[in-house]
């Protein structure tokens, strides 16, 4: 049986974390929180409110693609921002059979979440650079596009939902 290699996705503050490791759970299989793939210099940059250029990216966005290729076998989820075409790519070049989960909101409920976070390093004056930089899934690439406004329970019901009728 194939086993579920699942990237929980979107901009800062639409809930990769809760999801991801609710989706992990359900599913029981390990999950990687992808920030904590970061260099010190990359969570450095945006705390201090810079915006990470692709060079920054690329090294973060390699080291998650070896996580997930690493669990092809024995299934995962984790959570990353994929926020452009090329970076789900890069991260497919590690796990070519990655299922994508776009969680998407309302700028406007991003920044109620991100504001009433405690001890995140993700400034809410980066929300604009990310909402700019975010490319939404492309009818080729395997995946789903999710209202992050649902509960994170129904989501997770929906995450394993799709990714097994895509697996059937």
């Amino acid at each position: 049986m194939v086993q579920p290699v699942i990237v929980v996705m979107g901009v800062s503050g639409c809930g990769k974390t809760t999801v991801g490791a609710l989706t992990a759970a359900r599913l029981d299989v390990p999950y990687a929180e992808g920030d904590d793939f970061h260099p010190i210099e990359n969570i450095e940059k945006m705390a201090a409110g810079i915006p990470l250029t692709d060079e920054d990216r690329w090294p973060w966005l390699d080291t998650v693609a070896d996580w997930l290729g690493g669990h092809q076998e024995s299934g995962g989820v984790a959570a990353c921002s994929a926020l452009r075409r090329s970076y789900r790519d890069r991260l497919r070049r590690g796990a070519p059979n990655a299922y994508f989960v776009h969680l998407a909101a309302t700028r406007a409920e991003l920044l109620r979440r991100m504001t009433g976070r405690l001890g995140h390093f993700m400034p809410t004056i980066l929300l604009d650079s990310q909402l700019e930089t975010l490319e939404p899934l492309e009818p080729d690439e395997v995946g789903v596009t999710l209202n992050a406004l649902a509960p994170p329970t129904v989501l997770v019901t929906e995450i394993v939902d799709a990714w097994r009728a895509t697996h059937r």
